[in-house]
């Protein structure tokens, strides 16, 4: 099977798809922030929710909905922090996530990724990374939402925690795009093969 990548080239792939799945799990994963509210634990991603209060007509109560779930539309996302957060990571994501599919294919086809390929590719991955990054930092902007105080023992605010606690969701997202920044970027420089010159 002809390959267009250098050894260096084979592990960057790899570590390239690694860090893209990390990155997008995290994303997905509603396990940014952790707390608990009417003795439940309830658990917060970007755009992602588990567990909330609903209000039960028969007992004429608040009950929590052990459930996970999507907010209903882009606005009903508790902070405007956390809609651009939502925007920037995936929009990151979807950058590693194409880089990663792009090298793993160079892993068969020959000829696909050259040095020129390689460095764009790894260009594109340090802006994913920072987009990514950038939705990481941006985060703790939103925790002084009424819904995160409730969660949080009324204690929270941005940058402050209160009685929660960060997830490990948050770490993956954030590990995977330093790895994306540091790593592959310096990788994919060394990636791709020297063309053949044709005498044509």
């Amino acid at each position: 099977m002809a390959s267009s990548l250098t050894c260096v080239g084979v592990v960057w792939a790899l570590l390239s798809f690694l860090s893209a799945a990390a990155c997008c799990v995290g994303f997905f994963m509603p396990y940014w922030l952790l707390g608990s509210q009417m003795d439940k634990p309830v658990s917060f991603g970007t755009f992602r929710r588990c567990s909330y209060p609903v209000r039960d007509e028969e007992r004429q109560a608040t009950v929590m909905l052990e459930q996970c779930g999507r907010y209903a539309s882009f606005q009903a996302i508790p902070s405007l922090e956390w809609r651009i957060c939502t925007v920037v990571t995936g929009v990151g994501c979807g950058l590693l996530l194409l880089v990663a599919l792009t090298a793993l294919m160079g892993c068969c086809v020959s000829e696909l990724i050259s040095r020129a390929v390689g460095r764009a590719a790894g260009g594109i991955q340090f802006v994913g990374g920072l987009l990514i990054g950038s939705g990481c930092a941006l985060y703790p902007l939103g925790w002084d939402s009424e819904e995160v105080q409730q969660t949080c023992s009324n204690a929270s605010d941005q940058f402050e925690l209160g009685s929660c606690e960060i997830g490990w969701a948050y770490y993956c997202t954030g590990g995977g795009a330093a790895t994306a920044m540091l790593l592959c970027t310096l990788m994919s420089c060394f990636a791709g093969k020297k063309q053949k010159q044709y005498p044509y």
